[in-house]
């Protein structure tokens, strides 16, 4: 730890750009005008899981225990520095509800601004589609109130939900009823142009007759 140095920095115009667990980045900005360096992270990122069983048309629900009382929502947690939004939906749906499933596509992406839940920063909250691979709910009961496999065009139409949840709904419904195709956003990973390092595309399908080489990007 190297505390006693802020002070210093500070005293030659270094300002806080960013604090982590154990350390404390602070620059300075050192050509004539405003400082261009980017900002630190400015959003979390939170991930539900509509998981549908497409055997009989029911969808994983659950209700909080500390927040929204007797609305029911999809499961879903905040995603942990280097997850991949499907790995996120996956490991929240399982643990707070018992059930192991797979990433299917993104659904829906909600951007929100002064975000109380998020120290006042910007929150994204994304849903995306997963397949059940078990059926037998054991759910935590220190963050759910209840859970449950509810028909999916209840969820879609019943008041007793947020206004989200049941928008959101109507997304796996019309998939359901029309073909997934019409609604999924689905992921391929590319190389990115950093060596070593990869990136994960959503996107709808396009025709084979249109699927090319891959530019990086």
């Amino acid at each position: 730890m190297q505390s006693r140095l802020i002070s210093i920095a500070a005293s030659e115009g270094f300002t806080f750009h960013h604090a982590e667990r154990n350390e404390s980045t602070l620059t300075l900005w050192l050509k004539d005008g405003p400082s261009k360096l980017p900002g630190y992270a400015t959003h979390q990122v939170g991930v539900a899981g509509a998981v549908l069983d497409e055997d009989n048309g029911k969808v994983l629900v659950v209700q909080d225990r500390n927040k929204t009382v007797n609305a029911w929502k999809f499961p879903g947690g905040l995603s942990d520095q280097g997850e991949d939004i499907g790995a996120t939906a996956v490991r929240e749906v399982l643990e707070e509800t018992g059930i192991h499933s797979e990433f299917k596509s993104l659904l829906s992406i909600r951007q929100q601004h002064n975000h109380p839940g998020a120290f006042g920063k910007s929150d994204l909250y994304i849903i995306c589609r997963l397949k059940p691979l078990s059926y037998t709910i054991n759910f935590c009961h220190q963050e759910c109130l209840k859970c449950e496999w509810m028909d999916l065009q209840e969820l879609a139409y019943c008041s007793n939900t947020t206004i989200i949840t049941s928008r959101v709904a109507k997304l796996p419904l019309y998939g359901y009823n029309e073909g997934f195709h019409l609604v999924d956003l689905t992921m391929r990973t590319f190389p990115a142009v950093y060596s070593g390092l990869f990136y994960s595309l959503y996107h709808k399908e396009l025709p084979e007759t249109y699927e090319g080489s891959a530019t990086l990007l």
